[in-house]
């Protein structure tokens, strides 16, 4: 499955949409996805699962890569 994860780069900052950055990624379930990110200092922000027509609709973004941790 394919999980996109909204986060800023450093877990120290307030999140701001602006400085809101995407990574999507292949994983099991969401914990396999927190647990792939854990030694990232990232502050995720949500993760959300892709799939069907909005896994269709992501791919189209020329910014879609399926990143395997």
């Amino acid at each position: 499955m394919i999980y996109k994860v909204l986060y800023q780069e450093s877990i120290e900052e307030v999140p701001i949409r602006e400085n809101t950055k995407t990574l999507y990624i292949e994983a099991e379930s969401e914990r396999e996805v927190r647990e792939k990110l854990a030694e990232k200092p990232y502050n995720i922000e949500v993760i959300l699962k892709v799939d069907g027509a909005y896994l269709d609709y992501e791919k189209q973004s020329e910014d879609f890569k399926a990143e395997q941790i």
